[in-house]
This record gives C-alpha cells, sequence and structure tokens, in this order.
C-alpha cells in the first residue's frame, strides 16, 4: 500500500501552527485536535515539526518557563517528510530507523497530508489479515 491511499482513507487534513506561538498555546492546540504532532509553518513553509516529545524536551530543559516560549525555540526543525508515492514498508523502516512517529507529506513542494506511525502499524496489520485470508481461502478452496 502506499501513502496515496492511506491519505484517501484517513483524509488529507493537516494541522498545523506558526513558530512564533508559545508551548503552552501549541499544547492546547495538540489536545484540541486531539493529535501527537502538528506541522510548523511560516506561511506555506514547512520549518518544523513540534511533538509532545518537543514538550517533554522543552519542560526538561527550561521547566515551566518554556511553555511561554516560541514553538520555534523546540520543534524539529530537521524535517522528513514522505511522498505519495512511496510505499508503506520504507516508511516503517524509516520511521523505525530514525525514531520518527509523524511524516509531513510532500507532493510537488506542497503539503498534503501527515502519516503517523500508527497509521503505519495500522495499514501493515490490515495487509496481513488480507493475506491470512488470502491462505485460508487458497486452503480451504484447495
Amino acid at each position: 500500500m502506499f501513502v496515496a491511499e492511506i491519505l484517501k482513507t484517513k483524509g488529507n487534513a493537516v494541522f498545523s501552527i506558526a513558530p512564533y506561538l508559545t508551548v503552552a498555546r501549541a499544547c492546547e492546540e495538540l489536545e484540541l485536535k486531539r493529535v501527537g504532532a502538528m506541522v510548523v509553518r511560516d506561511g506555506e513553509t514547512v520549518v518544523g515539526v513540534f511533538s509532545e516529545r518537543d514538550v517533554v524536551k522543552a519542560l526538561a530543559a527550561d521547566g515551566p518557563s518554556a511553555l511561554n516560549r516560541p514553538v520555534g525555540d523546540y520543534m524539529t526543525a530537521k524535517v522528513i517528510f514522505a511522498e505519495p508515492g512511496e510505499a508503506m514498508s520504507a516508511l516503517m523502516t524509516r520511521m523505525t530507523d530514525r525514531r520518527i512517529r509523524h511524516l509531513p507529506v510532500m507532493d510537488g513542494g506542497r503539503l498534503v497530508g501527515v502519516i503517523s506511525i500508527g497509521d503505519v502499524v495500522k495499514c501493515q496489520i490490515e495487509e496481513h489479515a488480507r493475506e491470512a485470508e488470502s491462505l485460508r481461502t487458497y486452503i480451504t478452496a484447495g
């Protein structure tokens, strides 16, 4: 299965925040949207990803005062992207090797969605279930 197929199923909603918003505001948005990460954009340009993990790092580094500082101070600025034509197996490897839980999806320089490790795992489980069912059908029909 490919990234584009997953986006068709889950939708291509992208929740984003600006790098100048406070960490406290970003936490509110994460909770409101019920997501683990948001894309950080300066206009239409992706400049980072801000996740729950970044919140923990911010608090560990600067304590409660981190909540009043901008997201840009703590976001993951080296963004790893996915493309619509990539296979889920390639994403699983990339995400596991780099310990990444969210990948923004770019198509021709345009942000078209976000894939999470949960999306990838769900896809893998569904593929294995289909394969198992095909094997059961083959064995019982044979």
